[in-house]
């Protein structure tokens, strides 16, 4: 089984916890208007590798991460979760922790296979960190291109079968930083029953010169990061954790 990877960080500290190995997976559905890395959407444009071959790579930092893991991150990894499957269950027999840092935008809770794939990887994932961009279906798919259905129906997935949850969330000023939303998406989270922390991340311009570069139309231009009130704000309402 064959996979396209972007590129992967192997002293990672912000996916998951204690030091972790990150993969960047390849190809991504969703156009987050806030996205920095506009080269993972295409799926054949990483390189391809086998999971045997990924995880050979990864075990040679099994001593680094050794209180930590291995974090699937993207572009969107579910996109190639067949080849997930494959690496998690090496890395599980190797005793690596494994977490997935994902949207869920993939999960059709309606479609009997595809429940079914999503439940064989998650066999072999010890956490999910789920990636919430905006709690309002309409302003979700402004700011995505997509419905934020999958991810919710994901997230009660995760919860009823008892995974491990850390939900992350972009904080972005003038789109997700509404008290309303960020009420909303708390009382949402407060419905799940295996959250185990909660991140706001405040909203970044870094990708802007990558959209420069490749000849692309950066929509958020000229828009400033939250201040630091709005920061703590949305803390404070979500219950969150640095």
């Amino acid at each position: 089984m064959t996979g396209y990877i972007h590129s992967y960080e192997s002293f990672g500290t912000v996916d998951g916890p204690g030091i972790r190995f990150v993969l960047f997976m390849q190809g991504c559905p969703m156009r987050c208007l806030y996205c920095h890395n506009p080269d993972t959407w295409s799926r054949s444009a990483g390189r391809e590798i086998t999971a045997e071959e990924a995880a050979k790579i990864i075990l040679k930092y099994k001593s680094y991460i050794s209180d930590g893991g291995v974090t699937a991150s993207g572009g969107e990894p579910l996109l190639q979760i067949d080849f997930l499957i494959e690496l998690f269950k090496i890395l599980k027999r190797e005793g690596v922790n494994t977490a997935l840092d994902t949207s869920g935008v993939t999960f059709n809770a309606d479609d009997p296979e595809c429940v079914a794939r999503h439940a064989e990887l998650l066999k072999y994932t010890d956490l999910v960190l789920l990636d919430i961009k905006h709690i309002d279906d309409k302003e979700h798919a402004k700011l995505t291109g997509h419905s934020n259905a999958n991810t919710l129906a994901f997230a009660k997935y995760l919860s009823d079968t008892g995974k491990d949850i850390w939900i992350r969330h972009v904080l972005v000023t003038g789109i997700t930083d509404d008290d309303k939303y960020l009420n909303a998406l708390k009382a949402f989270v407060d419905g799940l029953k295996t959250v185990k922390k909660i991140e706001v991340l405040p909203y970044h311009s870094m990708g802007e010169a990558k959209y420069e570069k490749s000849g692309l139309n950066y929509k958020l231009k000229g828009l400033t990061p939250p201040d630091r009130s709005r920061v703590l704000n949305a803390e404070k309402i979500l219950g969150a954790k640095r």
